[in-house]
Order: structure tokens, then C-alpha cells, then sequence
């Protein structure tokens, strides 16, 4: 009775886990048509993302079940590939802060994190070591594209990964991956907003550029006169004094917590939090092991930091990676997954505590 009742109550946490993902981006494309229909904005960029992780989440629910290993490890090949390929990745883009080398960051980020997972899913020593390889060639990509984001992001998702395997609690380390993500955006705020030490600051701002700083500010500018609604999907380029008066303008306040705060207002910075908050509560539902689950967790988080400050989201196949990655990383194999370290003298699978 009682084995019948595991897996009952396992599938119930993961359906609500499932229902609660509909509700949050089905928020997210509801309240983008109604901050639209208010001030004439357009839509479709964040109906577009909203699509995108949807259906990489979805795909990556069904390839992880029928293949743990070898989907991730295409997923982190993949990744590899549009990041080396995008034509973004050549030239002076690379060191300016105003490129795409944000997208290009956060690929990588996302492609350390599923090579890794691919390394925990397998079995043998041989193959785990050369997945593990895959992912510090990943990082050294990074080094050599000129990405210093990408190279931290992926040297950091490496080294998380490695640590999950003593991580016995995972809502601990997806709690402090959480803390991590919330201080980077609070971060942002502080340098926006000016409230830092004055050394801090022009250090930061040295890093970041003024420029980015200014761009912020009109974000937040923006949201102070439209707390509410915002100005409108799309309308921040149309109304930014710094994007007016730049060179190469984008039209983006590179931030996405800043972008959904001018354009969305309160509620929308609201539901970005709640699309983080979901993913990280999936994983903590999820029926993998804790070091699968606290490596694609890191690489989501590193994902948000960047997104934080730079304009990662904006573009279609970082949503879409995420959400292959998330949906890997809660999937159910066909094949029951024992951790390395979860097995007990006399041969026995010691449970993973937490775990559904």
C-alpha cells in the first residue's frame, strides 16, 4: 500500500508543480496584452518568450524521459554551436557592453549547466568524466569568445555542480540559489538608484558603463510615473532620453527586472519573479536526483544574474534553452537514476532526502 501511495503522491506534486507553471506564464502573456492594450504597446516580444520556454520546458520533459543522458548533452552541444555561430559573437560587439554578448553568455551558462546534468545522469565513470570535460570546454569557449560574463557564469555552474554531489538537502541549495538571484537584482537597484559607497559605486559603474547605469535610470524613471501599468511592451526605446540620444541605440534598458518594471509596471516585475520562483519550485518537485536538479538550477540562476544585466531574455533561443533545461531537469527517465553517492554498503539506494 504504501509503494502504491509514493508515486501517487509524487505525480500530485509534480501536477501541481505543472499546473502552477500554466498559471504563471499564462499571467505573463494575459498581463502583457493588458498593459498593451492601455498605453498601445507591443506585445508580441514577450508573447514570444512566453512560447519559447513553454515549449522548450515541454520538449525537454519528453526527450529527458526517454533520453537522460544523450538529450542534455545534444542540448549543451547545441548551445555550443549557436554561440560560437552567432555572428554577434564576431567583432567589436564582444566588448561592448551594449552588444548581444549577453545572449551569448547566457547560452554558454545554460550549456554548462546541461552538460553537467548530462554527467550526473550517466553511469559510467568514463562517459561522466568526458561530459565534465564538455562543460570545462564550454568555459574555456567563453574565455576565448572574450565573454568574462560567460566565462564566470559556466566556471560557477561547473563548480556548484561538482559540490550538489554533498548537498543532501536540495531545498537548502535552491534556497541559496534563490538569495543569489535576489541580491544580484537588488544589486542592480542599489547602483541605479545610487545608494552605494561612492568607491563601490564608480567601480561598479566602471564595470557596468555609464551608459547602462543611465538606461536604468530612465527604467526606473518609467516605472515611478507608471507604477502600475508601465509605459507599454516595447515603448521603452520610444520614450528613454538615453536611447534618443545614443549612437547604436537597441532600444533595451538591458535588465530584464528594469525592462518589466517601465513596461509592465509592479506586476510585471511581479510575475518575472514568479516565472523564476515556479522553475525553482519544479525543481525542488522534481523526481531526478538532488545533483542533477542543484546543477540545472545553478545554470537558471546564473541565467538570471546575467539577464539582471544585460538583455539575455530578449532573445528566443535563451528562453527557449532555459526552458529545455528546466524541463530536463524534471522530467521522470524510464530508467530509475541511483546518485553516485546514494547507495548504501550492503547495495542499497539510500533515499534522497526532499525528494518527491
Amino acid at each position: 500500500m504504501a509503494s502504491a501511495a509514493g508515486p501517487a503522491s509524487a505525480h500530485e506534486r509534480r501536477s501541481a508543480s505543472d499546473a502552477t507553471g500554466v498559471v504563471v506564464l499564462g499571467a505573463c502573456a494575459v498581463w502583457s496584452l493588458i498593459t498593451a492594450a492601455a498605453h498601445g504597446g507591443r506585445p508580441e516580444g514577450v508573447l514570444l518568450a512566453v512560447l519559447a520556454v513553454a515549449a522548450g520546458y515541454a520538449s525537454g520533459r519528453i526527450c529527458g524521459e526517454l533520453l537522460p543522458v544523450a538529450a542534455p548533452c545534444a542540448g549543451a552541444l547545441a548551445g555550443l554551436g549557436l554561440a560560437v555561430a552567432s555572428p554577434h559573437t564576431q567583432g567589436p560587439q564582444v566588448i561592448s557592453p551594449l552588444g548581444q554578448t549577453g545572449a551569448t553568455a547566457a547560452l554558454l551558462a545554460v550549456s554548462a549547466g546541461s552538460a553537467c546534468c548530462a554527467a550526473w545522469a550517466a553511469r559510467p565513470p568514463g562517459l561522466r568524466l568526458v561530459l565534465r570535460l564538455l562543460a570545462a570546454g564550454i568555459a574555456a569557449t567563453a574565455a576565448v569568445l572574450g565573454s568574462t560574463s560567460g566565462f564566470a557564469a559556466c566556471l560557477a555552474v561547473l563548480l556548484c555542480s561538482l559540490a550538489a554531489d554533498r548537498m543532501h538537502h536540495r531545498g537548502l541549495g535552491l534556497g541559496g540559489l534563490a538569495l543569489a538571484a535576489v541580491l544580484v537584482t537588488g544589486g542592480t537597484w542599489a547602483v541605479a538608484e545610487n545608494v552605494l559607497p561612492d568607491g563601490l559605486a564608480t567601480s561598479l559603474e566602471g564595470q557596468l558603463t555609464q551608459h547602462r547605469v543611465l538606461l536604468w535610470q530612465d527604467a526606473l524613471h518609467m516605472a515611478g510615473r507608471e507604477p502600475g501599468l508601465g509605459v507599454g511592451p516595447g515603448r521603452f526605446s520610444e520614450l528613454s532620453p538615453t536611447v534618443t540620444q545614443s549612437l547604436l541605440p537597441d532600444g533595451k534598458p538591458h535588465s530584464a527586472p528594469f525592462q518589466q518594471a517601465a513596461e509592465q509596471g509592479v506586476v510585471g516585475v511581479a510575475l518575472l519573479a514568479a516565472v523564476f520562483c515556479w522553475v525553482l519550485y519544479a525543481l525542488w518537485r522534481s523526481p531526478r536526483p538532488t545533483p542533477v536538479v542543484l546543477t540545472a538550477g545553478a545554470a537558471l540562476t546564473a541565467l538570471a544574474a546575467i539577464a539582471a544585466v544585460g538583455n539575455a531574455l530578449s532573445f528566443t533561443t535563451v528562453t527557449a534553452g532555459a526552458g529545455l533545461l528546466a524541463g530536463l531537469a524534471t522530467a521522470r527517465p524510464m530508467v530509475e537514476e541511483v546518485p553516485q553517492n546514494a547507495m548504501e554498503p550492503g547495495g542499497r539506494a539510500r533515499k534522497d532526502p526532499l525528494s518527491p
